[in-house]
């Protein structure tokens, strides 16, 4: 029977680490094994953000029914997502996970002059509309090219007859094939794991896995503060409704996407939990439910901005105020860009790296690495936190839009 693919990751993390204690330096001759995967990730970056983000708003259809409903849809996604980063920089900031660790020449090596240095707001919005399109994709200007992705589906929304059907499919197909390479390249995140591994434990010691446990620690106490906390609170606030019988409600959804890290694939499980367990009707549940499973992703945008905090403190980088408003601002969108397959939020770290000025770091890429090797589990409590924040969406909007009988089947 085929092992699943955390207890291969953990195997192949073990056997990483074996490796290089057994045999030291010399263990670097599979180095290379991770330095593929890793390009592997930085090769779909961009057309996975093309085609998710265009895919996600030119599906809405019609401009006309962003209306009221897509207001407060979207509203509240924005609302949960900044929460959820806010927490995670908020922590990392009071945790230092990442203080104190000394990469040896990857962190001589890096130069502080290259960090993107914004000297105001609008120098960030200047920054995120770009002039060519075209250049922003061929230079990984990340920033545009999330902006021109929400800008061309909008516009997409505004077409009529078969140019809009022409469009949606293409992108809609384009997505569903990156998310088949998608799922393809984390195939080999054992493979690439171990090499990665390998390297950071001959390179760096284990040094690193002790600041990667404080890691661990910062990012699950932050996702427990979101699950447990921030968002009851808001469910409370915006429906009046007892929290814990949306739980009960939503526990099959939990438990498969706990299980499946994909909040795509937990889809059809929320949509039957929010309508016929939570009571919310299909007009509502079809509308926010998958344009959740696209663009909301509490869980992995506090993971992205929480991680690029981590790895700037590991390698000795002080980010000052203004850069750490940059990383609140990608990992957001950097999150609205993540496909709803497992781990696909490793992908999008590196677009957080990338509007500070760290993307191309070999100490970076060495820490991602070693963050790739536990990140199962918190892939797996990520999700949860994502599919939590969709179906209390749907709930939200139906209160909102005056249904009543919510919860009345449990």
């Amino acid at each position: 029977m085929k092992l699943k693919l955390h207890w291969q990751v953990l195997i192949a993390m073990g056997a990483g680490v074996v490796f290089a204690l057994t045999l030291g330096e010399k263990a670097l001759f599979v180095a290379p094994l991770g330095t593929i995967f890793l390009r592997l990730l930085k090769m779909i970056i961009v057309p996975l953000i093309i085609f998710s983000i265009t895919s996600g708003v030119a599906g809405l259809g019609d401009s006309r029914t962003l209306g009221r409903m897509g207001a407060k849809t979207f509203g509240y996604y924005f609302l949960t997502s900044l929460l959820a980063i806010l927490v995670g920089l908020t922590l990392s900031n009071l945790i230092q996970p990442g203080a104190g660790l000394h990469l040896n020449e990857q962190s001589a090596a890096f130069d502080p002059g290259t960090l993107a240095k914004p000297k105001s707001m609008f120098e960030i919005l200047i920054r995120m509309i770009p002039t060519n399109p075209v250049q922003a994709m061929a230079d990984g200007d990340m920033l545009g090219i999330i902006f021109w992705s929400i800008v061309f589906g909008f516009g997409i929304t505004r077409l009529q007859g078969r140019p809009q059907q022409f469009l949606n499919q293409f992108f809609q197909y384009g997505f569903t094939a990156m998310m088949t390479i998608t799922r393809g390249i984390i195939a080999f995140l054992p493979i690439g794991v171990f090499g990665l591994i390998t390297k950071a434990v001959a390179t760096a010691g284990s040094e690193l896995f002790k600041a990667v446990g404080m890691y661990i620690i910062t990012i699950a106490v932050g996702l427990s503060i979101h699950f447990l906390v921030i968002l009851p609170v808001v469910f409370w606030l915006f429906t009046r409704l007892n929290p814990l019988d949306h739980a009960r409600a939503m526990l099959p959804a939990f438990l498969t996407a706990f299980s499946t890290s994909s909040s795509g694939a937990t889809l059809p499980v929320t949509m039957d939990c929010v309508e016929n367990r939570a009571g919310v009707s299909n007009k509502v549940s079809s509308f926010v439910l998958p344009l959740g499973a696209t663009i909301n992703m509490d869980g992995t945008a506090l993971y992205e901005c929480a991680g690029v905090l981590f790895i700037a403190q590991a390698l000795g980088v002080h980010l000052g105020f203004l850069q750490q408003v940059t990383i609140v601002l990608t990992a957001f969108l950097a999150s609205v860009g993540t496909a709803a397959v497992p781990s696909a939020g490793l992908v999008m770290i590196f677009v957080v790296l990338d509007a500070v000025g760290l993307g191309n770091n070999p100490g970076a890429a060495l820490i991602v690495g070693t963050m790739l090797a536990v990140d199962r589990p918190l892939d797996m409590f990520r999700t949860m936190v994502n599919v939590t924040s969709d179906s209390i969406g749907a709930v939200v909007v139906a209160k909102s839009e005056g249904e009543e009988h919510l919860y009345s089947a449990i």
